[in-house]
């Protein structure tokens, strides 16, 4: 319980820093952790130093497997090449050059763990980088690489971390051994996962239930990487692949399940970025203190190990990927891999894989130069967050490395919003049929489904400064204000105790779902 209040300031502090910075249109991973900075040399706060279990536990899980529902399934397997040589190629590049790196900087640092070390700085957290990239509109390609890089790199960090660590504290793993280490994870995280997706696409339909079906979804995050983390398998991978499943399947879901889990994933993917980006400031002073050895070797050995992992994400990016393609004819952009080799902002699995590195080996020594292990990776970290997150926005707007998706994007829609209103159209006709029903209720539905054709038609073309405001606009406009004075009036019952709460709920979600379909674009 001695505990809760440093929780509590924990959580209230980096979601009022976050709204702060969305009021300013800054980027508030990057605010985050200098204010996280600032506030760990304060005399008096508490010692935050991560717990490894609860983020590679109850962190990770949730925010990889929101960002695989809401993952493109199409798109990454569209571009599988590119995400694969950067989630698992440049991982094992990265490793080793700062591995190579780290055993030639730190004395007495053995070559197996300066391994552990280059494994635990491999994998960039694409968070900060696919924020920045969505505010500029980055080309959609572009987003789908990186966001499927940040999927799936964890996973082989972690296990080349694994197995680095194995050999360092004397299991005797072999490169042979290690290998298959890494296809067991790779394969058996991989088909936990799909078979985890398939049973529980199976399940909710029986459900019969919104709030349940909603319920089930935030478990499963927890409960793959779980089983695949009991059977030695790769947990990232089983999340991210229950998520890419279940997100391709979300349209068979009810509306309902749809919003309320659009909203829940939402604001717990808010609270969670928040608290992880916070907390890589908050680790200063508890990284500082564990060092004994001199702090100036130490920074310069960060400087070029973070010099390192930068030029390899270059080297890699353009010797592995540009080139091939470039000796092809292919004559790729090369501005779009200079983005790519510039998002290598790494997270709070680095830390918290440091933090994880056990104390002493199999024969009971020491972990060789641990201390100096975790204030690298600290290091490395936030110099990267740093360096990447203050030029990346800079660097994608002087090249002009812009996404042109948006016409093409709207007159998909509008093709595809025609075709869905004549086919609801025909269905409407066959239902009546036989018999007309009441009123001109028939007429409304044909009116209301050519009204959502029309609304993606009329953002085709001129911009609304040159036509003005489009029919569709004015409606949901005037509608807008005549729901807020339905509200008020309702508002005004339950003051004079004319109604009860429950009715006023009950009528509030109705007009709030109107409201949601006026507003919806």
């Amino acid at each position: 319980m001695h505990e809760l209040p440093a929780l509590m300031a924990l959580l209230a502090g980096a979601l009022a820093v976050t709204a702060v910075s969305r009021r300013l249109g800054v980027s508030a991973p990057l605010v985050l952790v200098v204010v996280g900075l600032a506030v760990s040399a304060i005399p008096g706060v508490p010692d935050y130093a991560i717990d490894p279990d609860v983020i590679l536990l109850l962190i990770l899980p949730p925010l990889l497997y929101s960002a695989a529902l809401h993952s493109s399934t199409v798109g990454i397997k569209a571009n599988l090449r590119p995400i694969g040589l950067l989630a698992v190629g440049l991982v094992l590049f990265t490793t080793a050059v700062a591995g190579l790196v780290a055993w030639w900087l730190v004395p007495g640092l053995p070559l197996s763990a300066a391994l552990v070390l280059g494994a635990v700085i491999a994998p960039p957290d694409a968070v900060a980088a696919t924020s920045i990239g969505r505010r500029v509109g980055l080309p959609r390609r572009l987003m789908t690489v990186l966001s499927g890089e940040s999927l799936v790199n964890d996973a082989s960090a972690l296990t080349a971390y694994r197995v680095a660590v194995a050999a360092t504290i004397g299991t005797g793993v072999s490169l042979l051994t290690g290998i298959g280490m890494f296809l067991l994870a790779a394969v058996g995280g991989t088909v936990i996962g799909f078979v985890i997706g398939w049973v529980i696409n199976r399940v909710k339909p029986m459900l019969r239930d919104d709030m349940l079906d909603s319920a089930v979804g935030l478990i499963v995050p927890f409960f793959a990487y779980f089983v695949a983390e009991e059977v030695h398998t790769s947990g990232v991978l089983a999340v991210v692949v229950a998520g890419l499943y279940l997100g391709h399947r979300s349209p068979a879901r009810s509306a309902a399940t749809r919003v309320q889990d659009k909203a829940v994933w939402g604001a717990a993917d808010t609270l969670l970025e928040a608290v992880v980006f916070a907390l890589i400031g908050l680790q200063l002073s508890s990284v500082v203190s564990g060092v004994t050895t001199g702090l100036g070797p130490l920074l310069a050995a960060g400087c070029a190990l973070t010099a390192a992992v930068v030029l390899a994400r270059v080297v890699w990016v353009f010797g592995a990927m540009y080139l091939p393609e470039w000796l092809r004819g292919k004559r790729p952009d090369w501005r779009y891999k200079l983005v790519v080799s510039w998002a290598g902002m790494r997270g709070v699995v680095s830390l918290a894989a440091a933090s994880a590195i056990p104390t002493v080996t199999l024969s009971g020594q020491p972990f060789p130069h641990r201390a100096e292990v975790l204030f690298l990776t600290f290091f490395v970290t936030l110099a990267t967050l740093l360096l990447h997150g203050t030029t990346l926005r800079r660097l994608i707007e002087r090249l002009g490395v812009v996404g042109g998706e948006d016409y093409t994007d709207a007159l998909a829609e509008a093709e595809a919003r025609h075709n869905a209103a004549r086919a609801s159209q025909q269905r409407l006709d066959e239902l009546t049929a036989d018999a007309e029903p009441p009123g001109d209720v028939a007429e409304q539905l044909r009116q209301a489904a050519q009204q959502r054709a029309n609304r993606a038609w009329e953002r085709l073309g001129r911009s609304d400064a040159e036509l003005g405001e489009s029919p569709t606009a004015a409606y949901q406009r005037l509608r807008g204000e005549m729901l807020a004075a339905e509200r008020a009036v309702f508002v005004q019952f339950r003051d004079n105790r004319r109604i009860d709460d429950e009715v006023l709920r009950r009528v509030m979600h109705q007009l709030d779902l109107e409201e949601l379909s006026l507003t919806r674009d």
